[in-house]
């Protein structure tokens, strides 16, 4: 059955305009993995995941202590401008009982700039590809990023925590304090991660159905088709070579 030129330019028209927007918001994916990517360094190094609450005594007797704490160092407010903080990022030694948020934290922080690496691949293989292998990379991350909030209150129960927090602090109860805002910003970290991921896998599902049939992906890692693609890739390089010459 033919097909009225009319009709033909209608749909190439839609056609370019579907992948302009694809493109759009592909920009806009790969945007906010970085911003977030960026944003999970600064959750993982802040001693900002619990902070002392405003606690009058209700006896006469020294002040109670006021400081924050993070997975790496607790720091005490102090008569000095700067607060006096214990431990450190540059021991690469996280806080006793907080080994375990750390080592998961860490491993989230690592998925999350792996994928960001993963952009690059776009100028050697398949969107649908990339996308693909972003979002599986996003969904771990967020898996273990989630996996460290929920073990974070049950590791409250630690001489850090007593120190800092008094006596009446124990799992799932911060006693004298209340969590901060490097836990809030994991906890929200998670629904990125989730709408991230989502995104990535629709833009890979409408990258399939633009490709023609006979278009050679490049399963970079996951897949078989690996020589294929690096075979097409170098094809292409030595046509543009000649072509130059």
């Amino acid at each position: 059955m033919l097909v009225s030129p009319s009709l033909a330019d209608l749909s190439r028209l839609y056609q370019t305009e579907f992948v302009r927007s694809a493109r759009a918001v592909g920009v806009l994916w790969a945007v906010c993995t970085l911003c977030f990517a960026i944003i999970q360094v600064v959750i993982l190094v802040q001693p900002s995941w619990i902070c002392t609450t405003d606690v009058r005594p209700q006896q006469a007797g020294p002040e109670p202590p006021s400081g924050t704490l993070g997975l790496f160092e607790v720091c005490m407010e102090s008569d000095w401008p700067v607060p006096d903080c214990h431990g450190g990022l540059s021991t690469l030694s996280p806080l006793p009982s907080l080994q375990s948020v750390a080592v998961l934290v860490g491993v989230s922080l690592l998925a999350v700039w792996t994928s960001v690496l993963c952009l690059c691949l776009f100028r050697f293989c398949s969107a649908a590809t990339v996308y693909k292998i972003c979002a599986w990379l996003q969904l771990t991350a967020g898996f273990c990023l989630a996996l460290a909030c929920l073990l974070f209150p049950d590791s409250w129960e630690s001489q850090e925590m007593k120190a800092l927090c008094g006596d009446s602090v124990g799992s799932f109860s911060p006693g004298n304090c209340s969590v901060h805002w490097a836990y809030i910003l994991a906890i929200l970290g998670v629904l990125d991660y989730a709408i991230l991921a989502t995104l990535a896998f629709v833009l890979a599902n409408r990258q399939d159905a633009l490709l023609p049939p006979d278009t050679q992906e490049c399963e970079w890692i996951v897949s078989i088709h690996y020589p294929s693609c690096l075979a097409s890739f170098f094809s292409q390089l030595n046509l543009f070579d000649s072509l130059s010459s």
